[in-house]
């Protein structure tokens, strides 16, 4: 080994897929500097994840690319449910605005998503993608810095890190090294999936159809232009692409139509039972993996990634108790393991599934379908409310704790998201001027406490105020609601659990998005 090779720096990041990245972009932009460490020379060039909801378009915004993925990425209308015969059962409408400030479902293409993250990962100097590596050993992590060696074509190297993120995927060996294994949540099937591209006359909507039919279950959308994603459920036989397709296209049909990527999956649901030993974390596929039936493989993912390095940044960076990166895997493997529980039972009642009981499931579904009110609320976002813990302060009159703050466009003209005004850092909104008690608290954190009547918007927040009937709400660098006043409180009432978790009165590092004066004049005074 080159031992005069060997480095140390503040994170290293094991694989350069779209987690990574977006964790890299994320820690950049409050200032922390990472290594990522990828066995590919270039991004992998065949689509595989295709879709994101709105709070994912809210992450990449933070990162950094938000813009650049509404470029990209084409809004969908929804699911649809279709018996064996492709008749609609359900539809699920998505909106083009949703609760975090874009559309609800979006389409996209993984190779065009991972160009932009790379492009923007280049842009910062914070960050350095070391391509073409194999990463042989992590750890150990117990005490001082963790040791991560790597090959390449001119031999073998070290890094020591303050912390490794592991983004290695399904066979991950950061999750190998920290003695991780899988939780199996009981579902296994084997899929075949064809992405392909045609001018031909298509017969779809522009949302995703999932066919119910258990004899030959299927997923079928277009992505974007004229890429288009069939997948199928393996069954006994062979058939051709043509043939598994033939419903969607005319009969005569005989143009353009290319197979880019034709190939079978195994969908499980998995989840890690351990997500960290001391500063070594797992993210994304290496944590969890779910089948695609609600599309949230990625999204998943990006949450982590959101998670995690807000609180890593604050505890390398910020003075933050090391107590704080516990709150990671007691928030996410929680929140991870209900929506992969989703995705199984979603994709059970869809496909029918393959014994007894699946004419009794489609039955119950289609009843359940024309239940005034049903499809609008399985139609909500698919994230749940965050449990109880040290950073969210769950209880009596707290409804809106847990939560995601909404994102509406405010300021002159409306042209500007909120994420953008209120910056990196925590946030104090509040339903009036804010009293001495919630002006201190915002300058310890080195925030303004905004009153909603300042930001311009549609009325949204100050509704949204009014319907957890509460006065004032603490908002975490990620948006989620830690605490709040109630209507008539006071202050904040668990303020000192959370304070010596944050070290407050430690200065933070300015945020690259600092709020524009424009739109808190009455706060600055």
């Amino acid at each position: 080994m080159n031992v005069d090779e060997a480095a140390r720096v503040p994170v290293v990041i094991v694989g350069a897929g779209p987690v990574g990245v977006t964790a890299a972009l994320l820690l950049a932009r409050r200032g922390v500097r990472s290594v990522v460490l990828e066995r590919h020379q270039d991004i992998y060039p065949l689509p595989r994840a295709v879709a994101a909801d709105d709070e994912i378009h809210r992450i990449l915004q933070a990162a950094g690319v938000g813009e650049e993925f509404t470029a990209i990425a084409r809004p969908a209308k929804g699911l649809r449910l279709l018996d064996a015969r492709h008749r609609v059962m359900a539809e699920f409408r998505r909106t083009e605005h949703g609760h975090h400030g874009y559309p609800q479902t979006s389409m996209f293409d993984q190779p065009e998503l991972e160009r932009v993250l790379r492009d923007a990962l280049a842009r910062r100097p914070e960050c350095e993608l070391r391509g073409g590596v194999e990463v042989t050993g992590v750890g150990p992590d117990s005490t001082g810095p963790v040791r991560v060696t790597y090959r390449d074509d001119t031999g073998e190297h070290a890094l020591w890190a303050d912390a490794v993120l592991g983004c290695d995927g399904a066979g991950s060996l950061t999750r190998e090294a920290i003695g991780g294994a899988w939780e199996d949540l009981h579902f296994e099937e084997r899929w075949t999936v064809i992405d392909a591209e045609t001018t031909g006359p298509v017969r779809c909507w522009e949302g995703v159809d999932q066919v119910c039919d258990p004899k030959r279950p299927g997923t079928f959308m277009r992505v974007n232009g004229t890429r288009y994603r069939w997948e199928f459920r393996l069954r006994d036989g062979q058939e051709t692409v043509r043939e598994l397709i033939a419903p969607w296209l005319p009969p005569s049909y005989d143009g353009d139509f290319e197979v880019v990527r034709e190939t079978q999956y195994t969908f499980r649901a998995r989840v890690a039972d351990r997500w960290r030993s001391g500063r070594v974390f797992l993210l994304g596929d290496a944590a969890h993996l779910t089948p695609p039936f609600i599309g949230q493989g990625l999204c998943s993912g990006l949450r982590d990634a959101y998670n995690l390095t807000w609180k890593l940044a604050r505890v390398l960076q910020q003075g933050g108790d090391e107590r704080l990166l516990e709150t990671y895997e007691s928030e996410r493997r929680p929140h991870a393991r209900h929506v992969v529980r989703l995705a199984v039972a979603m994709g059970w009642a869809m496909t029918g599934g393959q014994d007894g009981a699946s004419a009794i499931r489609r039955r119950v579904l289609a009843a359940a379908c024309r239940i005034p009110g049903a499809t609008e609320l399985a139609g909500r976002d698919l994230s749940p409310p965050l449990t109880a813990g040290p950073l969210v302060r769950r209880g009596v009159r707290r409804s809106l704790v847990g939560t995601h703050c909404p994102q509406p466009w405010v300021g002159v003209g409306r042209r500007t998201r909120l994420d953008d005004v209120l910056g990196d850092s925590f946030a104090v909104l509040t339903a009036t001027e804010p009293g001495p008690s919630l002006t201190a608290l915002a300058h310890a954190l080195g925030v303004h406490a905004v009153p909603v009547t300042e930001l311009g918007d549609d009325g949204t927040l100050a509704a949204w105020l009014r319907s957890g009937r509460v006065d004032a709400v603490l908002l975490r660098p990620d948006r989620v609601v830690m605490d709040v006043v109630p209507a008539g409180g006071r202050d904040f009432t668990s303020t000192a659990a959370w304070a010596t978790l944050l070290h407050t009165t430690r200065s933070p590092v300015p945020s690259e998005r600092p709020a524009p004066k424009s739109l808190l004049r009455s706060t600055t005074r």
